[in-house]
């Protein structure tokens, strides 16, 4: 019976199963993206986590708590440093389990883990959305510049009128001085 067994064993002892985690964490942390197993990533998701919050506040008690678990330098380094700057004001979901289908040789579903702030496609900060318009841009900007081209003929023609009618007026205004002399 499996009673109060909270957690995914992985099919491993104890010692195996910190160590798969500890070199997956590691891989992680120094590749910001790793493909494994749907199992391992999200035992992975688990353990990592309460490593990179620990990893935000950067004290030598953080540090060596984090390196009691990783137990790799340049790892605890490199989350200290590049990883807390772009999770440092995120409160938790610091990783993202995506499903990339079945492998091959044993038909194991696969996934990518990977640290959200890392990947810029998906990022939806800085992404500009799609409009939903069925026009293209271009027919928009030649209607634009056809209706700027007709605003300006407008005005042309306004002040053509304009000028045309000062012209019969004083045109009518001699004529009405060359009668009043005759």
């Amino acid at each position: 019976m499996r009673h109060g067994k909270k957690f995914n064993h992985l099919g491993r002892k104890t010692a195996h199963r910190k160590a798969l985690l500890r070199n997956l964490g590691i891989s992680l942390i120094e590749h910001k993206r790793i493909e494994t197993t749907l199992a391992k990533a999200k035992a992975l998701r688990k353990f990592i986590e309460p490593i990179v919050t620990k990893g935000k506040v950067n004290t030598m008690h953080s540090r060596r708590v984090v390196f009691s678990y990783l137990q790799n330098k340049e790892a605890v380094k490199e989350l200290f440093s590049t990883v807390a700057d772009k999770i440092g004001d995120r409160p938790g979901g610091y990783v993202r389990v995506i499903k990339t289908g079945f492998r091959r040789s044993d038909g194991a579903e696969m996934a990518m883990i990977e640290f959200v702030d890392f990947n810029e496609v998906y990022n939806l900060k800085d992404a500009k959305k799609p409009s939903r318009r069925r026009r293209s841009k271009a027919k928009k900007s030649d209607s634009t510049a056809t209706a700027e081209t007709t605003a300006t003929t407008e005005t042309v023609n306004e002040e053509t009128a304009a000028e045309e009618t000062a012209a019969e007026d004083t045109a009518t205004e001699d004529t009405k001085e060359e009668e009043k002399d005759a």
